[in-house]
């Protein structure tokens, strides 16, 4: 990805967020989560990580990044959501950094995170929707899908949280080097990420979500079924292999 704005900042704390198609929600989204910020947070960048849009929102997210000082926009070709966080976190020069989804921004979860990083109690904190005291409220579909997942990666992978798509929060330095050996890219990647994480020794927190759907997917969620499931085959047989030939060692 190339970057669309250089800022000369030295933040603390660095959010990812990958867009795609998010132009009309993108200038209010962005707007809030910067005021709430702004209320609490140690110096921070936001990391806006455009990947394959068709609308606006490359040029919008240019544009906040010329408003707000912490802002910086990157724009990738191909829409792709596990090569734009995976980029955002190489590109990202916090000692924090908290990824998350820009119809979601949850700022209770980040300082959460942060306060339990910033005391040596976490090195990794996940955002579950399956946890106990979770609250889902997103239509049936969504939720469903979520279970399946998690169901498939504990059976073939020995996943031992409850979820691995929800907002994480890590400490940079210990993840890098695990977000350099992940291999999938697309939505997959955060799945993978997590379960290196979890065999890698990382001290992993789970927090519990409230989630409710402030505006319908971007990306139709049946048409990510095969693809998915491709790539889950995929996970699940580098995870095995690499139990047999000690290859994650």
């Amino acid at each position: 990805m190339r970057a669309m704005v250089h800022k000369n900042m030295h933040p603390e704390v660095s959010v990812i967020i990958p867009i795609h198609n998010e132009e009309k929600i993108l200038t209010d989204a962005l707007t809030s989560l910067v005021h709430r910020l702004d209320q609490f947070c140690p110096p921070y960048e936001i990391l806006l990580m455009e990947n394959g849009s068709k609308d606006g929102t490359a040029e919008t997210a240019r544009k906040l990044s010329h408003s707000f000082p912490q802002v910086k926009a990157f724009s990738g070709g191909a829409p792709d959501y596990g090569r734009a966080l995976k980029e955002g976190i190489q590109h990202a020069r916090g000692k924090y950094c908290l990824c998350d989804e820009i119809d979601i921004c949850d700022v209770d979860f980040y300082r959460s995170a942060l306060g339990l990083m910033q005391s040596g109690r976490a090195e990794m904190v996940v955002g579950s929707k399956l946890a106990p005291g979770a609250r889902d409220e997103r239509p049936l579909m969504r939720n469903l899908a979520s279970r399946t997942l998690c169901l498939l990666l504990k059976v073939g992978a020995g996943l031992r949280g409850t979820d691995t798509h929800g907002p994480k929060g890590f400490i940079r330095e210990r993840l890098l080097p695990i977000v350099e050996r992940c291999r999938l890219d697309g939505n997959l990647f955060a799945s993978e990420l997590v379960l290196r994480a979890e065999r890698a020794g990382i001290e992993i927190t789970e927090l519990p979500l409230s989630l409710r759907e402030k505006r319908a997917p971007t990306i139709n969620l049946l048409r990510r079924v095969p693809s998915a499931l491709r790539d889950l085959g995929k996970l699940v047989w580098m995870i095995r292999r690499e139990d047999v030939f000690g290859e994650n060692k």
